[in-house]
């Protein structure tokens, strides 16, 4: 039973840390109790049953999309900020896309746009990062159509991408001209993305593990998939990669997080080393 102060039993934690990665993919390791402890008594609290064995029974058993969704929202996490590790930025617009146009020619007789997804997206701080790079350093944007998509297992962070009101600590890397230029002051400290990039964006709510949902992603020619793979296991971590691999088109870029490497997980993906780092690729000639 939880109480307030108590937490899961050993066994307890084991079958609902079971249960979590059968539907997320995540696996969270007794180091993690505290965390999890605290986050499952939330939805205790916030449900109508009264202990861990009830409400977890329910959750297995009532078939409400909702009491998972709230559950995955309480156990994901969602750290970020603008232009966030921004290096790789740097390598989308001076090697990534000049190597992407030349593969696929001009850019006023391409068949379809440039596409480029943020999974996960979080909060949106990402993609609306790649948008507003894209508006302010790319030199072809004026010629090239991009779509830009962003995907997230959590609806609540969704919520808040699809609003687009950030505080200052989320913004503190954003430059104040560009500020000015894309973004709406909403009272105190925040401001909002601009409508016009908002309505640029299309989000989606996706689990990366879940390869029948993933299939409906296809053809991107970029993929940033930033320091979530860190927190899956192995056999998690290959069918994440299986499934960013089937959403590339062939010679499509993958960008992963500074701590992670594809090299560890998977052979499919190509490294390929820029001036900036290390981005992996999906081979030109692959079906």
């Amino acid at each position: 039973m939880i109480r307030a102060a108590g937490g899961l039993s050993d066994v307890d934690f084991g079958r609902f840390t079971d249960y979590f990665y059968r539907h997320t993919g995540i696996h969270f390791t007794p180091a993690k109790r505290y965390f999890v402890d605290k986050r499952i008594d939330n939805c205790v609290r916030n449900s109508r049953y009264d202990t861990f064995p009830h409400w977890f029974a329910a959750l297995r058993t009532s078939g409400k999309p909702d009491m998972l969704q709230e559950l995955i929202n309480q156990l994901t996490v969602n750290e970020t900020y603008f232009l966030r590790e921004d290096y790789q930025f740097d390598a989308l617009l001076s090697a990534v896309l000049p190597r992407i146009l030349a593969a696929r020619g001009d850019p006023a007789r391409m068949a379809g746009p440039v596409k480029i997804l943020s999974l996960p997206c979080s909060t949106g701080e990402e993609p609306y990062s790649i948008a507003l790079r894209l508006l302010e350093e790319w030199d072809q944007i004026d010629r090239v159509d991009v779509e830009i998509h962003g995907a997230d297992i959590d609806s609540a962070v969704l919520a808040k991408a699809a609003h687009a009101s950030y505080g200052v600590r989320a913004l503190h890397r954003v430059p104040t001209d560009w500020l000015t230029r894309h973004f709406v002051p909403v009272g105190g400290g925040s401001y909002q993305v601009d409508q016009s990039i908002r309505d640029a964006i299309t989000l989606h709510q996706m689990n990366i593990c879940d390869t029948a949902a993933m299939r409906a992603f296809r053809d991107f020619d970029v993929i940033f998939c930033r320091n979530v793979l860190i927190y899956f296991d192995e056999l998690s971590s290959r069918r994440a990669a299986e499934n960013l691999y089937s959403a590339l088109r062939p010679g499509g870029y993958l960008f992963l997080g500074h701590s992670e490497s594809m090299s560890r997980i998977s052979p499919i993906f190509t490294p390929t080393r820029l001036p900036e780092g290390i981005v992996y690729q999906r081979p030109a000639g692959a079906t």
